[in-house]
């Protein structure tokens, strides 16, 4: 038998057999075990990354244009309820609307009898415009004030 094989001169043996590792225990007597061939796996972080990345990517540009959306949404409801209020109090609620209304979008007031209904419409372009749109819609109801009795 080769020395250099010998389980008990061993301390890590992967002449011998490169798929097995022969290990002195301190204790006394010896354990073998499988060991993966490195040399094999060289770049393979790599390639994992490469593979990875286009997919953490698209995850964080997805993330942001959600961001995108539903601050769009929130400032079109903040939109419509003060447009429906100013409208309610028998100011021009159109204007009022315009003014908290995101860039580039849509305000409409109804009245009818006791209620002003405002509905404010923008359109987000997740990627800068290269996408279509999502319509982003917001509704608001108020009664309106009685006139001041003079």
């Amino acid at each position: 038998m080769n020395r250099q094989c010998d389980p008990e001169i061993a301390v890590v043996n992967r002449q011998c057999d490169p798929e097995i590792a022969v290990v002195n225990r301190p204790g006394g007597g010896y354990r073998r075990w499988a060991v993966r061939d490195r040399d094999g796996e060289r770049g393979s972080v790599t390639a994992e990354l490469a593979v990875a990345m286009p997919v953490l990517v698209l995850l964080l540009v997805a993330g942001l244009a959600s961001v995108n959306a539903v601050a769009t949404k929130l400032r079109c409801v903040d939109a419509a309820r003060e447009a429906a209020r100013t409208q309610a109090r028998g100011d021009g609620g159109v204007a009022a609307g315009r003014r908290a209304a995101p860039a580039g979008s849509d305000v409409t007031v109804d009245g009818d009898g006791e209620l002003v209904r405002a509905t404010v419409r923008a359109i987000v372009h997740p990627l800068g415009g290269r996408l279509p749109g999502l319509g982003i819609e917001a509704y608001a109801v108020a009664a309106r004030e009685p006139e001041p009795v003079s």
